[in-house]
């Protein structure tokens, strides 16, 4: 038996689970902290987002890199639809961050780069595949310290989704973990050097497709975390780095 053969038998031995993988870095970090105990089976999702084809590319590297076992690749024509977005509706402008970074992140309002109950949708899907493969985990990268205040990623909101799984599922025993959602993002980052997880493949513009903006919110907030956590961010850049 040689090596890969041999690293094959190892995957096949550990329980399987599901990444919501969109190839951004809190997700890239989720994937490598996944793999380390389980046979990883990850789902990527175009939804008609301005990076969309980008993400793609940044989700199948880093599912390469990572080692898992099976990427799917779902086409969701929803949010492109309804709009309401500015990642999926081109009649809406992605802000510009703003200059003081002490009022980026968590507001009173939930920013116009919001795609409405998004992460129901994804996760729904992570779910029916989970119970398919008989895995009995699935992991999302949400994170709600250093973020937008997104609805969808508050700690409640998980809680509230694994109660509706345990009652609407044949078995009732698949979770949804989100191990980085109490996290700052220069901690994400540092755990990220610590795994290993390909950031340098990794993309959270949510404009850019050749460069990164440097200046959307997505930009600013993982520039930041890059360095506070003493790093740095292998992606390019047009300006901000």
């Amino acid at each position: 038996m040689d090596r890969m053969d041999s690293m094959d038998k190892l995957q096949q031995n550990r329980p399987r689970s599901i990444v919501c993988l969109s190839g951004g870095m809190d997700s890239c970090v989720c994937t490598a902290l996944a793999a380390r105990d389980y046979e990883v089976f990850a789902v990527h999702f175009s939804y008609g987002q301005r990076t969309e084809a980008r993400e793609l590319r940044s989700a199948q590297e880093t599912a390469r890199i990572v080692g898992v076992r099976e990427l799917l690749h779902l086409k969701i024509d929803l949010f492109r639809r309804i709009g309401g977005s500015a990642l999926t509706d081109h009649e809406i402008a992605v802000p510009v961050a703003p200059v003081d970074e002490a009022n980026i992140g968590m507001g009173s309002e939930v920013p116009v780069t919001y795609v409405p109950f998004r992460n129901a949708h994804f996760l729904s899907a992570a779910v029916s595949w989970a119970e398919v493969l008989g895995a009995q985990t699935v992991f999302i990268g949400a994170v709600e310290q250093d973020s937008s205040g997104y609805p969808d990623c508050r700690p409640a909101y998980y809680e509230a989704f694994n109660q509706l799984i345990k009652m609407g599922t044949k078995d009732g025993d698949i979770r949804v973990l989100t191990p980085l959602i109490e996290m700052r993002k220069s901690e994400i980052v540092r755990l990220g050097v610590e795994l290993g997880a390909p950031f340098h493949v990794s993309w959270s513009c949510y404009s850019g497709e050749t460069e990164a903006c440097g200046v959307c919110e997505s930009c600013v907030l993982r520039l930041r975390a890059f360095r506070e956590a003493g790093a740095v961010d292998p992606i390019p850049y047009a300006v901000g780095k």
